[in-house]
């Protein structure tokens, strides 16, 4: 599996965001939060100030600003701000307690934080048993007189983002400004129209995960789009922005297209003006994805991709993908399926995923050499997942179809073996979500005297449904081979989820 890309020039991500007045003209709307309105004009102008600021702070090269903001202008403006200034970006999740915080910032080694009002409470909690980053005033920043953007190589780092954990503590992975540019370019090939017609995104999910950084913000920027943002509260308010601002285009994991599809009344008139709906960043069930198309009218595209991606690796965004495949492969990116030898796999059979391409980031954070907190920050080591030639193993099993359709079946480590066999749990949480009882499932492996491992299953059920294990054993029975059905169920009434609505199986342990 291959696609091709034009090649990278050495130049600031912030170029292509805010310096191409042909694509984002002085007087487009390019932010609306409420009702404050940017034009590019204005956020080139504010960028250019805040970098300024920066700069008599002593920020630049080499540097790490930690940014805590909501969806929010602060949020888009300091991260334009960071990378324009030659330093990297680091955004944390504001939910998050003190001391997970505070974990994550002597991973990346900051010099300073950027914290918008609405999201410094743990901040707040941060400094007073800590010793965190100093944090810059944001009326400074605005005051300050503006300087250019700096000038970069292509592999100088622009961002740090965390991955989402779902397998083992999250890591800081390092992006460069060429990582986020050939990502961007791949998309924008994959989409042409989007240079060609004015949209508007809306921006719900969370910012400082990958998915809504490069994938909404950077990619809605890069086109010349207006960004509506906003943090997710409840469908309703989705409903409205969609229908208030004109949206055209909407993205979202699984969970966020559930929850629009399950909201009672919705009509197929609310999101009339969409033309792209986009999901990501977890594995879509093909019932959500015909509910979408039922109750919201909307045909719903697939991606897949990971934070050492920048977000992109494949999508069906302009193909005829079948329901359950996330696409090919976006153009730049060659991918292998091997198994655990590290031979391909024949087309049909499942495998490890390994990718490889200008999108994929060249390892984590690390500390000094001197592994002391005054260096934390200042190595970037590459992880146990990068192989030789620059193969990224996604950790992830996946196969591909004779039409070069990819489809994600589930995690590698979380394959449960029974009795000799493979048992990939995504495939029995979708058989057990097919139930009309069933409104999400997890399924994990517990250790076995008889079969090695057996399967466990965890169930959230409908409103008003109660479960009986006698009828979901048949119901699985009735679709899955006998090794793959349940040893037992549990009823929860949620499941373990990370800030973006990924399954996280490994807190049911």
């Amino acid at each position: 599996m291959v696609a091709r890309c034009a090649e990278i020039a050495g130049v600031n991500l912030v170029d292509r965001l805010l310096g191409l007045p042909e694509r984002q003209p002085d007087d487009r709307a390019a932010l609306v939060s409420g009702e404050e309105t940017l034009t590019y004009g204005a956020l080139r102008a504010r960028v250019a100030r805040w970098r300024g600021g920066l700069a008599e702070a002593g920020v630049g090269h080499g540097d790490r600003v930690v940014l805590v903001a909501d969806n929010s202008p602060t949020f888009v403006i300091g991260h334009l701000a960071v990378v324009g200034a030659g330093a990297a970006v680091v955004p944390l999740n504001p939910a998050s307690p003190p001391a997970e915080l505070a974990r994550e910032l002597q991973a990346v080694g900051a010099s300073a934080a950027i914290v918008a009002p609405r999201a410094g409470r743990s901040w707040v909690e941060l400094q007073t048993a800590n010793s965190p980053p100093p944090t810059l005033p944001l009326d400074r920043l605005e005051q300050a007189a503006p300087v250019p953007v700096a000038a970069v190589e292509g592999d100088t780092p622009a961002a740090l983002l965390y991955t989402s954990g779902t397998a083992g503590m999250p890591k800081p992975a390092v992006l460069t400004h060429g990582n986020l540019e050939a990502s961007l370019l791949a998309v924008e090939s994959l989409l042409i129209d989007l240079t060609s017609t004015p949209h508007v995104v809306l921006a719900v999910i969370p910012l400082f995960h990958v998915f809504g950084f490069n994938a909404v913000v950077n990619l809605g920027l890069a086109v010349g789009a207006t960004i509506v943002l906003d943090d997710y509260t409840t469908p309703e308010r989705v409903e409205e922005l969609v229908a208030g601002h004109g949206v055209t285009i909407l993205a979202g994991p699984p969970t966020l297209w559930r929850s629009l599809a399950d909201r009672p009344g919705v009509t197929p008139d609310r999101y009339a003006t969409v033309t792209l709906a986009l999901s990501g960043a977890a594995k879509l069930p093909p019932r959500c994805r015909l509910e979408v198309r039922d109750r919201l009218g909307l045909d719903l595209d697939e991606g897949y991709g990971l934070t050492e991606t920048c977000a992109m690796v494949a999508s069906s965004v302009g193909t005829d993908a079948p329901i359950g495949s996330v696409g090919r492969l976006v153009p730049g990116v060659e991918g292998r399926i091997v198994d655990e030898r590290g031979a391909d796999v024949l087309v049909g059979d499942p495998g490890e995923l390994w990718v490889r391409g200008p999108m994929v980031s060249s390892g984590y954070a690390g500390r000094g050499p001197d592994g002391d907190s005054s260096t934390a920050g200042s190595a970037i080591e590459p992880g146990e997942n990068h192989g030789s030639d620059g193969w990224l193993h996604t950790g992830d099993v996946a196969v591909v179809d004779d039409d070069g359709y990819l489809a994600i079946v589930d995690r590698l480590k979380e394959v449960v073996n029974v009795s000799g066999f493979n048992v990939f749990p995504a495939e029995v949480e979708a058989a057990l979500t097919r139930h009309p009882d069933i409104d999400a499932a997890a399924v994990i492996g517990e250790p076995s005297e008889a079969t090695g491992e057996t399967l466990v299953a965890y169930v959230v059920p409908r409103t008003g449904a109660i479960i009986d294990d006698d009828r979901l054993t048949e119901h699985c029975r009735s679709e899955l081979a006998r090794y793959k059905v349940p040893h037992r169920f549990e009823v929860r009434e949620t499941m373990p989820v990370g800030v973006i609505g990924k399954l996280r199986r490994r807190e049911l342990r």
